[in-house]
Parts: structure tokens; C-alpha cells; sequence
């Protein structure tokens, strides 16, 4: 048996009676409350969109390093200017 979590926060949603009858299948399929469907893919779609905005950490010398690419100046890649001075297909043929 799993612990219990005392919860305490509520959020209450507005759904369509389609979208409430998805989600309550998806949860019966995988032998779960709606309320912990629900919360769990919440949960895990919030710490995919957060993954990106976390802080990470390095050993000095990596962060030395990876501050010194970030100061650095631009490479020149004359396939990408070559690229960016070519018409856009999505300006109607004008260069971006």
C-alpha cells in the first residue's frame, strides 16, 4: 500500500464534458482516480516545460569555460549568411 500525501491546495478546472470523458478514460485504463490522472500528467507535462529553466551546475573549470563561449565573439559561418540573404519561401520570395 502507498502512502497517503495530505493535500491541501485545490484546483478546480472548466472542462468540456468530451474533454472531462478523455480523461476519465485514460485514467480507468491505467487503474488511476481522475484526480491522480489529472495530477500526475499535469505534474510531468509542468517539469518538461520547467527542464530548460532549472539551474545546473559545473565544475570550475567548465563554467570557466562555458562563460568564455558565451563572451566570445559570433563565428563567422558564411553558409548561414549565404542562407539568410537567399528569398524566403514564407516572404513571398523577398529576402528575409
Amino acid at each position: 500500500m502507498t502512502a497517503r500525501i495530505n493535500r491541501s491546495e485545490k484546483l478546480d478546472l472548466r472542462l468540456t464534458a468530451e474533454a472531462k470523458h478523455t480523461l476519465t478514460a485514460a485514467a480507468l485504463a491505467q487503474r488511476r482516480s481522475l484526480s491522480e490522472f489529472v495530477l500526475e500528467s499535469a505534474l510531468g507535462r509542468a517539469e518538461e516545460t520547467l527542464a530548460d529553466r532549472r539551474v545546473f551546475q559545473l565544475p570550475p573549470e567548465k563554467w570557466e569555460a562555458f562563460i568564455a563561449a558565451l563572451d566570445a565573439p559570433p563565428r563567422d559561418l558564411p553558409r548561414l549568411r549565404k542562407l539568410l540573404k537567399e528569398q524566403s519561401v514564407f516572404s513571398g520570395g523577398k529576402p528575409a
